[in-house]
């Protein structure tokens, strides 16, 4: 078997934090404790800069985004504002020569993430989204036995994310002007996963209920390949649910516990249900580490793409988000740019 990555750094690269909100905590958090060095962090509140960079020790705290990324001292920029900010926020960074590192979703639609992409690529730099799952270990357990073909012929893909998240119409969830519902937030995890085992669609089918500010509040759709394979996933923002994920292949299938996209265990079976295998790796902090370390990677083998995510499917998974959202009629201000036509 592979080792796996450990998910630390040599501490040469040197990162800056571009938004204070929750999840750029979780990121911080891991950086610090597995041994990255977080130098800066920018904020467009001054206040709210000053609080988070006290509260990681980070030395210097910039109050804009613009000074964080004209910092000399900062050399990636990890974006972590809700998802219609992405697209200018990186483009910023980019612009500052800064790499990036970009939340997922990685932007509202294809178009935008096109152009994040197309910048880095002409500068020279990494654009990688943080799909912090992508990295983990057990992710990285399940593409050799999908590359080992002791599954078999892959048939089926099931995933799901559903979760009980704030009622408020004001909160940035169910607002659309601020990239609410639940594919954007929850339904990247499962439609990501499904184009990391079996690569993008030939078409989508997609269903959604929609909530009272008009964006979804659940949504399903099937993916169809040409060999008759399918993906099944699902979201869902205001019921919880287990949260696992299935592959299922000619030879026997692998279940992904819940939660299947946070560090967690997996068993595999054959046709008969007898255990081949069980993979439990211990994880420290939340595992945004890794994605991280792969950042760094990258930057210092002066590659701008990588095989676990290339900048190319990051953009994909936003085309196939755009169909999604094209058939249960969800729109966005961003997409106005596309003659109103999802790509």
């Amino acid at each position: 078997m592979t080792n796996h990555p450990n998910g630390t750094s040599d501490g040469h690269i040197r990162w800056g934090i571009l938004g204070t909100g929750f999840i750029a905590g979780l990121q911080t958090q891991d950086l610090i404790e597995n041994g990255f060095t977080v130098q800066a962090v920018g904020s467009r509140s001054p206040e709210s800069s000053k609080a988070f960079g006290e509260k990681y020790s980070i030395p210097t705290a910039h109050d804009s985004y613009e000074a964080l990324v004209a910092d000399p001292d900062v050399d990636v920029v990890y974006i972590a504002t809700p998802h219609p900010f992405h697209h200018a926020n990186a483009l910023l960074a980019l612009n500052g020569g800064k790499h990036v590192l970009v939340e997922k979703a990685f932007t509202i639609n294809a178009r935008e993430a096109q152009d994040i992409v197309d910048l880095a690529e002409s500068k020279g730099l990494v654009a990688l989204e943080a799909m912090w799952s992508r990295f983990l270990p057990h992710m990285i357990r399940l593409r050799e036995i999908i590359q080992e073909g002791s599954l078999g012929e892959i048939r089926k893909v099931t995933a799901s994310h559903n979760q009980d998240l704030p009622k408020d119409p004001a909160h940035r969830l169910n607002d659309p002007a601020l990239g609410g519902g639940a594919l954007l937030d929850l339904g990247v995890y499962p439609v990501s996963f499904v184009f990391d085992v079996l690569g993008a669609p030939v078409s989508i089918r997609a269903s959604a209920a929609m909530t009272a500010t008009g964006v979804d509040r659940q949504t399903a759709a099937i993916f169809e390949y040409p060999d008759g394979q399918q993906a099944l996933v699902d979201c869902a923002l205001d019921t919880a649910s287990n949260n696992r994920a299935a592959i299922i292949g000619t030879k026997g299938w692998i279940d992904i516990e819940s939660t299947w996209y946070n560090p967690t265990p997996f068993t595999r079976f054959d046709n008969q249900g007898n255990v081949l295998e069980r993979f439990d790796q211990p994880v420290t902090s939340r595992g945004m580490q890794y994605q991280a370390a792969e950042m760094e990677r990258l930057i210092r083998e002066g590659a701008t793409a990588g095989t676990i995510l290339p900048p190319s499917e990051s953009v994909a998974v936003m085309a196939a988000m755009d169909e999604i959202r094209r058939q249960i009629g969800l729109s966005y201000e961003a997409d106005a740019g596309t003659g109103g036509n999802l790509q």
